[in-house]
């Protein structure tokens, strides 16, 4: 990976970050000196600074049981106790969230539509930072069920919202924000081709007493990609570790997700974005992931391009994600899906007024 920035300050929290989460699930024994050393140093605002960047890359609680196991090992009572009340401020936060998305996914279904989750479980025992939805029904009828319902209220769209086909609710009780996504995927709702056979190919998961539908494994890993390499160019540490754990389950068709995303002219994205996961994984634990040659033929570019700024690993746009966009752009237009293609034609545009009111404003809110 590129060093862009130091080793120290928040580089260095990255780093010790992703030691401890790729320990989650391991036994503790595997950890270095090295690694029971820095923990045993750390300072009570190291350790929060710690808990942050964990909470903001969706690996508090993995990360966080490493840190209480090596503390309870090494007879640190201080830093197992910082440890523990960050996990339960996570488990209450997950406790009081998790009731909410089954009602919303039961209401929905009562409707008559079929609902997913998206991103929001892919993390578990972590959770995401809202509730993300998709449904096919009408969005008045969403948006009527919402407010019935649960007393919700719109949040503020975003100009990329409306493109999206996305609505955000504010549901009394829950600090997360719901957000639903209707018919289509995409920053410009452009991927019509996923969105169609997504609530077809879904896959029941049962987390603390609840069932939910997800998207499939092939499903999961084009919405990552979507969301990573084509909307906000940067990974969360989450991404690495779930992206690790399909692959290494054994239960990841990778023709479906070359067809899939050949259909939706990203094949390109999701094989450099794989090849990204496992040099990351390679450059933390000394072994990446053992990619079919498919992935690795068809990656435009690898994680030595990769650097970390502003608490996540950012994804060049220039050169490297305006090429995998062009690409895409081609793919849809070759296929003749001239509404997809017209809708992402506007995400330059859209990514100009969004860079331009940043620099005016100090936000891009209302646009982006």
């Amino acid at each position: 990976m590129r060093k862009a920035v130091s080793q120290q300050g928040p580089y260095k929290s990255m780093a010790l970050l992703s030691r401890l989460v790729l320990l989650s699930g391991i036994n503790t024994s595997q950890a270095t000196e090295s690694l029971r050393s820095d923990l045993a140093g750390i300072s009570k605002s190291e350790f929060e600074g710690l808990e942050s960047l964990a909470g903001k890359n969706h690996v508090l609680v993995r990360a966080m049981k490493v840190v209480r196991d090596l503390a309870h090992e090494c007879r640190d009572d201080t830093r197992q106790k910082w440890a523990e009340q960050a996990l339960e401020r996570e488990k209450s936060r997950i406790e009081n969230a998790l009731p909410f998305l089954y009602a919303i996914c039961n209401e929905l279904k009562a409707d008559g539509e079929p609902v997913a989750v998206m991103k929001t479980l892919d993390h578990w025992p972590d959770f995401g930072s809202d509730l993300d939805l998709y449904t096919n029904a009408k969005p008045a009828e969403v948006i009527s069920l919402m407010m019935r319902k649960f007393d919700s209220k719109l949040a503020p769209r975003s100009m990329g919202d409306r493109l999206a086909c996305k609505w955000n609710f504010i549901v009394p009780g829950l600090p997360e924000l719901v957000e639903i996504h209707v018919g289509r995927l995409g920053q410009t709702g452009e991927q019509f081709q996923i969105a169609t056979t997504l609530l077809k190919r879904t896959q029941q998961v049962s987390i603390n007493g609840f069932t939910f539908c997800v998207p499939s494994n092939a499903d999961r890993l084009m919405i990552s990609t979507l969301q990573r390499m084509y909307r906000h160019f940067f990974f969360r540490l989450c991404d690495i570790v779930d992206s690790a754990s399909l692959h290494e389950s054994g239960n990841m068709d990778y023709e479906s997700l070359r067809s899939g995303a050949i259909d939706a002219g990203i094949w390109e994205g999701v094989a450099t974005y794989l090849v990204i996961v496992s040099d990351y994984l390679k450059q933390w634990r000394g072994v990446g992931l053992d990619l079919p040659v498919s992935v690795c033929s068809a990656a435009r570019f690898r994680g030595d391009q990769i650097y970390f700024a502003n608490d996540f690993l950012r994804v060049p746009i220039l050169p490297h994600s305006a090429m995998l966009y062009n690409v895409q752009l081609a793919r849809l237009l070759q296929k003749r899906q001239l509404l997809s293609g017209a809708r992402l034609g506007l995400l330059p545009w859209l990514a100009t007024a969004a860079l331009i009111g940043q620099k005016v404003t100090g936000s891009d809110k209302g646009i982006w």
